[in-house]
C-alpha cells in the first residue's frame, strides 16, 4: 500500500533549530575573515576528510564522535549550499527539495503501487529509474575519485543488479586462479601492472561475494600492521639500539610475539 509523502510539522521543534543553524554559518560567511574567503574548491578537501573521519567514529562503535561529525557533514552541506546561494546558483531550498523528491521517486514501492519485497528488487528498480532520469551508464554514478578498492566493489554491485554477475563462487574463484596464472606469466613491467590490477579486481568480487567491503577489511589489516610493527619499534626503542641494527629473526619474533598478544 501507497503510504503518503510527509509534510512538515510542528515548526517550533527542529525546524526552529535547523534554520538557527543555518544562520550561524551565514553569519559566518559575513563576519569571519576566514570563512569569508573560502570556495567550493578551496574546502573541498575538507568534506573528504570529514567523510573519512566519520566512518572512523562508526567502525569505533563511538556515538559520541559519530554525532560530532554528523555535524561537521552538516556544516559543509549547509556551507556548500550557502556559497551556491550567493553565486546565484542554486539555495539550500532547492537542495532539500531536490533530495527529497528524488528519494520519493526512487522509492515506487513506498509511495506508489510498484511491488519490490526483497532489496535486490529495491536496487534493480533504484537503477532502472536512474537511468530514466537521464544517466547513460549504469555505472555513471560512481564516482572516479573513490579509492580505488571502493570503487571497483561499488562498479561490480550495481553491474550486479542488472545480472552482470558470476553465478557461483567457484566461479569467482577460478577468476582469480586465473587471474593469478597470467599475473605469474607476465614478461615486463607494463603486462605485470595489468594483471596486477586485474587480479585486485577479481579478489574484489571474491569479498563481495561473501558479504565483506573489500576497502574496510584493507583498512583494517592496515591497521593491524602498524600496530604489530610499532610493537616491534617500541621493543627496540627499549634497548636503546636503532631498529635496523636487528636482525631480520629477531624482528619477525617481535611480531610473532605481538601476534600471541593479540595487537
Amino acid at each position: 500500500m501507497a503510504h503518503p509523502i510527509p509534510k512538515p510539522s510542528d515548526p517550533a521543534a527542529l525546524d526552529d533549530q535547523f534554520m538557527a543553524f543555518v544562520e550561524i554559518v551565514r553569519l559566518l560567511r559575513r563576519q569571519c575573515p576566514w570563512d569569508r574567503e573560502q570556495t567550493h574548491e578551496s574546502i573541498s578537501h575538507l568534506l573528504i576528510e570529514e567523510s573519512y573521519e566519520t566512518l572512523d567514529a562508526i567502525e569505533q562503535g563511538d556515538d559520541v564522535e559519530f554525532k560530532k561529525e554528523l555535524g561537521d557533514l552538516l556544516l559543509h552541506v549547509v556551507m556548500h549550499s550557502i556559497i551556491a546561494e550567493e553565486r546565484g546558483s542554486f539555495t539550500l531550498r532547492e537542495v532539500i527539495e531536490q533530495v527529497a523528491a528524488k528519494l520519493v521517486r526512487r522509492h515506487p514501492h513506498v509511495f506508489g503501487d510498484v511491488e519490490a519485497h526483497q532489496p535486490d528488487q529495491v536496487m534493480q528498480n533504484w537503477e532502472r529509474l536512474k537511468m530514466q532520469e537521464g544517466r547513460d551508464s549504469i555505472l555513471a554514478g560512481v564516482p572516479k575519485h573513490l579509492p580505488a578498492l571502493l570503487r571497483a566493489q561499488r562498479m561490480q554491485e550495481k553491474a550486479a543488479h542488472v545480472g552482470f554477475d558470476w553465478k557461483s563462487s567457484d566461479d569467482v574463484w577460478n577468476k582469480v586462479r586465473e587471474e593469478i596464472d597470467e599475473l605469474q606469466q607476465a614478461t615486463d613491467s607494463e603486462s605485470f601492472a595489468a594483471e596486477f590490477g586485474d587480479l585486485l579486481f577479481a579478489l574484489v568480487n571474491t569479498a563481495r561475494h561473501a558479504g565483506v567491503v573489500a576497502e574496510t577489511v584493507l583498512q583494517s589489516t592496515n591497521d593491524k600492521f602498524q600496530r604489530r610493527f610499532q610493537y616491534i619499534e617500541q621493543q627496540a626503542y627499549q634497548r636503546g639500539e636503532p631498529i635496523e641494527s636487528f636482525t631480520l629473526e629477531q624482528l619477525d619474533a617481535w611480531w610473532n610475539q605481538a601476534k600471541r598478544e593479540r595487537l
